[in-house]
């Protein structure tokens, strides 16, 4: 007996590689990291939303060994001055204290300058965060600092869109 025999969630890697997304966020590098682009993928399933994140051309972290807060905010906008400001705080409409927001996310951890990771989450249903921001932060997150876990500044930016069929 394998694992996925007892563990049904075990199966969702397989999902990624034979099922088209429901929804996608294309990240695009602020002025501080121009070179810098990510996608983030989005599949509604019956146990949460599975989220693919990849990334390329990630700088060296502000500060700790590697990781990148990455966040899902409240604004529908990639404007604003500082870098990103228009998409505004993370998403929390439980108004809970931060790292229980429906918008905090696992950290990015990089290799050089790529990473890539998938992970399963019931914080949301992805109807809830159509058109809103997902942010990768220059630090990692310390999950404790309120309101938002002083994870430094914002790095990229993209809209979670729904995917083309």
């Amino acid at each position: 007996m394998t694992l996925s025999d007892q563990v049904p969630f075990c199966t969702l890697p397989r999902l990624v590689q034979s099922f088209p997304p429901d929804a996608r966020a294309s990240l695009m590098g602020s002025s501080a990291a121009p070179a810098l682009s990510g996608e983030v993928l989005f599949w509604q399933t019956d146990l949460g939303v599975v989220c693919q994140v990849c990334f390329a051309g990630l700088p060296r972290p502000s500060r700790g060994c590697g990781f990148f807060a990455l966040h899902i905010h409240n604004g529908t906008a990639c404007t604003g001055e500082p870098a990103f400001a228009d998409a505004l705080g993370h998403y929390n409409p439980g108004d809970l204290p931060h790292p229980c927001h429906a918008g905090d996310l696992p950290p990015v951890l990089a290799v050089g300058q790529w990473a890539y990771s998938v992970f399963l989450t019931d914080r949301f249903h992805l109807q809830e965060v159509l058109g809103k921001a997902v942010i990768l932060h220059a630090g990692a997150d310390d999950f404790t600092s309120q309101p938002a876990g002083n994870a430094g500044e914002r790095l990229a930016c993209g809209l979670i869109e729904k995917a083309a069929p």
